[in-house]
């Protein structure tokens, strides 16, 4: 018992001690009215220049001369935007059932910048994503669940289902020589795609469960084919997007539907096209049948949509970036301010154990950093989301897991921030250095990345080695390998996950608070 107890105390009051040494860098940060203000400054920022942005964004859409309000991206079975453009000759089906179809070509055109005023340049071309085949869906709603197995352009046969769902089959191509043959079942609520080189042979491609699908829905033949994407590259090495319209074409033959209503004409339905003023279709689908040949053309996509469409709600933040310089300055402050008055050898002499004391303003400028951010953020994205609405923007919806974690990790990335500014003011001991070391290493990567001028590839290297990596935490709009887009930075694609670039952010922080641990055990001053 002799032994044991004075251990405990030991223990004890080392732990007391430490609460102490967290109570004394709170009392110093609280007292001093700059770094409060500061501090305070930075959510003011955060919430300002985010309400500022919010009010100036106006959106619409025209009509022809005319300006109206832009219509409203619809959502899939998952609460996600989705493009829901196609052209679909269809007949209803009640209970199980299928179809089945031979696919003998695929063709498409492109329209590329006119080269003349008034004169359109098509060339005929395929875009990679564009497709035609068989589909099952709700009903010709936008947004209806669906599950379909087609033929693109450059990928091969696919199984897709509600919009963000799939599943690759056999690569290749078609021809009147070389077609392919699709089919598609439905049993309860289970669909599953086939294809075969011959209508003999079948292979599985794959399967999609859509729980809550009617008895009756529609079934048929389908095309529609994505915008061109060209990217170029400006004078400064940095990327511009630019997306052209095309329109693909699939024939079949040997269509053959069994299962119950699956009799009668066959309706077609250009699902999603918008009209002009009068009323006449812009860039219409359609269809040309003859002696049980079909000939369906298609303008669209269908998947889901991204950043080029709608507002992502990270764009709420744009003040964040001020807000984390605020947050650097006054980091650093909290502890080059000690080196620059003196004051560091009477705080040692108060707490022996030295690393300690960087740990313990470490905790407390984290933790107040994160709390004042999360306070900040909690505020902007709902107020200015509800700006940006009012304004006529489209937002992307988002769950709101992922609305919480873009809140909740943003506070993080700020709090970071603030630690890796307080490691490098112990590391520098001088304020000016550390501010722009800081700045250097977490801001200007971002804003290098983000801005277009540098080739995608080098703004994709900056951020996933270098802290600015964290600022991948605020990506609430997923990449889709499905989807021809522009995923870059300034888009708001990073190319590390959220919380693997908050994890790299907070790796240099704890390493530069390591070695500034190091540095001060072997020196004060």
């Amino acid at each position: 018992m002799t032994t044991v107890t004075p251990y405990r105390s030991g223990l004890r009051a080392g732990r007391d001690g430490f609460g102490r040494l967290l109570l004394a860098e709170w009392t110093k940060f609280r007292t001093v009215r700059g770094w409060v203000i500061g501090m305070t400054l930075s959510a003011l920022v955060v919430l300002g220049l985010g309400l500022l942005s919010a009010a100036g964004s106006h959106m619409s859409c025209s009509k022809g001369p005319v300006e109206v309000p832009c219509p409203a991206l619809p959502t899939g079975p998952g609460g996600e935007a989705v493009n829901d453009r196609l052209y679909l000759v269809h007949r209803s089906l009640t209970g199980d059932g299928g179809i089945t179809a031979r696919l003998t070509s695929l063709t498409g055109q492109i329209r590329l910048p006119d080269a003349n005023p008034g004169v359109r340049r098509v060339v005929a071309g395929l875009v990679p994503w564009a497709k035609a085949g068989l589909m099952v869906k709700e009903s010709t709603a936008q947004g209806s669940p669906y599950a379909a197995v087609m033929l693109t352009g450059a990928h091969g046969v696919r199984m897709q289902h509600d919009f963000t769902e799939d599943v690759a089959g056999r690569p290749g191509g078609v021809s009147a020589t070389a077609p392919r043959w699709l089919r598609l079942t439905r049993s309860g609520d289970t669909l599953t795609g086939y294809e075969s080189p011959d209508g003999r042979r079948w292979t599985e491609v794959g399967s999609a469960r859509l729980p809550g699908l009617p008895a009756t829905v529609r079934i048929g033949l389908f095309a529609t084919s994505p915008g061109d994407l060209r990217v170029t590259q400006d004078v400064l090495g940095g990327a511009i997007a630019a997306s052209r319209f095309t329109e693909a074409t699939g024939v079949f033959d040997h269509v053959s539907l069994r299962g119950g209503g699956a009799r009668g004409a066959w309706s077609r339905d250009d699902i999603g096209v918008t009209t002009e003023l009068d009323g006449t279709p812009h860039h219409p689908g359609r269809l040309v049948e003859s002696g049980g040949r079909f000939a369906v053309t298609g303008v669209g996509d269908v998947g889901p949509a991204g950043a080029e469409y709608a507002q992502p709600v990270e764009r709420t933040l744009s003040g964040a970036l001020t807000g984390l310089i605020v947050v650097i300055v006054v980091a650093v402050g909290f502890v080059a301010a000690e080196y620059r008055r003196g004051l560091i050898h009477t705080t040692l002499l108060a707490s022996p154990r030295r690393g300690r004391v960087l740990v313990a303003k470490a905790l407390v400028i984290g933790t107040v950093t994160f709390a004042t951010g999360l306070a900040a953020v909690a505020v902007t994205v709902p107020v200015c989301l509800s700006i940006l609405r009012a304004n006529g923007n489209q937002i992307l919806p988002v769950s709101w897991f992922t609305e919480l974690r873009v809140i909740v990790g943003t506070a993080a990335l700020l709090a970071a921030t603030a630690v890796l500014a307080l490691a490098l003011g112990a590391l520098f001991r001088r304020g000016a250095v550390a501010v722009i070391t800081a700045i250097a290493v977490i801001v200007l990567p971002y804003i290098l990345a983000t801005t277009s001028v540098l080739p995608l590839g080098v703004a994709q290297w900056l951020l996933r080695v270098t802290p600015a990596a964290g600022f991948a935490i605020q990506q609430s709009v997923p990449e889709y390998p499905q989807v021809l887009s522009h995923y870059a930075p300034q888009m708001g694609y990073f190319p590390l996950p959220p919380w693997a670039g908050l994890a790299v952010l907070c790796a240099y922080a704890a390493l530069a608070l390591g070695l500034a641990v190091v540095r001060l055990r072997r020196r004060d001053a």
